[in-house]
């Protein structure tokens, strides 16, 4: 790939409403839950808030987090001096996150973009999470 062809793939990567995002709200919403999106108040902007419920739901892409799953473990086939380094900054960010939000009051899950599909288990882990 060169790099005008990597430069449009890059800027094509969406921060948000991406497909696995879309689809745990879809989900949610048909089994009845009501949330807010990106709440910029709150440390990270939670992909799904549920401020009755003190609750928040992030949905992580493997990659651009570092999951370590067959995904999430890929190394990138170029500029491998700055993914390295920009992936781990990703995961001190979001456990920096995650413990403010905890130390606010509000419980946090992480739902990673391998853990999607079936949507049956993350049907069943989505509602014990929310209805504990």
């Amino acid at each position: 790939m060169t790099d005008p062809q990597r430069s449009k793939t890059m800027r094509a990567v969406k921060g948000k409403d991406t497909k696995p995002e879309l689809f745990v709200r879809r989900l949610l919403h048909r089994n009845g839950y009501r949330y807010r999106l990106h709440r910029s108040d709150l440390p990270g902007k939670p992909d799904l808030v549920f401020p009755g419920r003190r609750k928040v739901i992030f949905v992580h892409g493997c990659f651009w987090h570092g999951h370590h799953c067959k995904r999430g473990d890929r190394e990138p086939k170029t500029n491998v001096s700055y993914w390295r380094p920009k992936i781990a900054r990703n995961r001190e960010r979001d456990e920096r996150n995650k413990a403010r939000l905890q130390d606010m009051g509000w419980n946090v899950l992480v739902v990673w973009e391998c853990e999607v599909k079936p949507a049956g288990k993350l049907e069943k882990r989505l509602r014990e999470f929310l209805d504990a």
